[in-house]
């Protein structure tokens, strides 16, 4: 078969594209740092890769709701154990008022402590996290414990027995079809209407025993205190175990985490170093092409006419 100078040329300019593509891709390459740009790259490899980005996508959101559920346990436990010091100081205060031996004016001083106590407890059952009351289950937007107002600013609790909080659970997804209820209704704190320690109730009788001089009625409600505030230690020791739980959880996600990049990486990060050799062999290459196709195209018309 003759060849020709069209032949020659042609089949030069196609060995310089190829080389020159195969030095674009390297340098594209080693600009992204990435060995998948397009996925024509690596078709089975970019299904890989973006399945690998969903999961780490996934797994940064579930890192997300262990944070704020983290968050929301350690603010009960710190609400609780307020409200843990108030009944403390409470029950200190009954035992004190009833030894008999405190003249009423005492008895006064007591109650009126009492008083703030009460205010104070008030302030703990409408605590919030991120504007949402923590003791109000999925009505979160609204106030569990919204007593009215008595002329001197106290509140008045007369109806506490009455309030019923919302029992529904704020459950945050921290892992695959794993959802952890991280929130406590206000009845099972404080006390529903149908308890006897129900805690408002129960420094309502303290309060109106103080004032009559009752001895008896306040003896009488120590063991409701007792039993408040044993219900009380047993909800902070349900939400440490979640905390503890939450933590395990932290550290499965951190380690998921760890192990997707690699994964990611393997499939999509470029290897330096290879691809730097590489880059300079086909820079070699194409340069060499483009010595030799110039030698092989340089003779015109006038050079064969010579």
């Amino acid at each position: 078969m003759r060849i020709t100078n069209n032949m020659l040329s042609s089949q030069l300019l196609l060995n310089l594209n190829r080389n020159a593509q195969q030095m674009n891709n390297t340098q594209t390459q080693l600009a992204t740092g990435r060995k998948i740009n397009k996925p024509s790259d690596d078709p089975v490899g970019i299904t890989y890769s973006l399945r690998y980005r969903a999961e780490l996508s996934s797994n940064e959101q579930y890192q997300k709701n262990v944070d704020s559920a983290v968050s929301w346990l350690e603010f009960n436990d710190t609400v609780l154990n307020q409200a843990g010091n108030v009944m403390q100081r409470l029950r200190e205060l009954t035992v004190q008022a009833s030894t008999g031996t405190n003249p009423q004016s005492a008895l006064d001083s007591i109650n009126e402590e009492v008083q703030q106590l009460k205010e104070q407890l008030v302030d703990i059952s409408n605590s919030k996290l991120n504007g949402k009351y923590i003791f109000n289950g999925e009505t979160y937007d609204i106030k569990p414990y919204d007593f009215p107002s008595n002329p001197d600013g106290s509140f008045d609790t007369t109806n506490a027995a009455s309030v019923v909080t919302d029992k529904g659970k704020v459950n945050f997804i921290v892992g695959e079809s794993v959802q952890l209820p991280i929130n406590v209704d206000g009845n099972e704190v404080f006390g529903t209407g149908t308890e006897d320690d129900n805690l408002f109730v129960v420094m309502n009788t303290i309060m109106k025993a103080l004032s009559d001089g009752d001895q008896k009625e306040l003896s009488n409600q120590l063991d409701n205190i007792d039993s408040r505030m044993d219900k009380m230690l047993a909800i902070r020791s349900e939400i440490g175990a979640k905390t503890n739980r939450v933590d395990l959880m932290m550290g499965r996600l951190d380690d998921l985490g760890i192990n997707l990049t690699d994964l990611q990486s393997k499939v999509e990060d470029a290897d330096y170093a290879e691809l730097s050799i590489q880059s300079k062999i086909q820079e070699n290459i194409y340069n060499a092409s483009l010595s030799a196709g110039a030698k092989i195209i340089s003779p015109s018309l006038v050079d064969f006419l010579r």
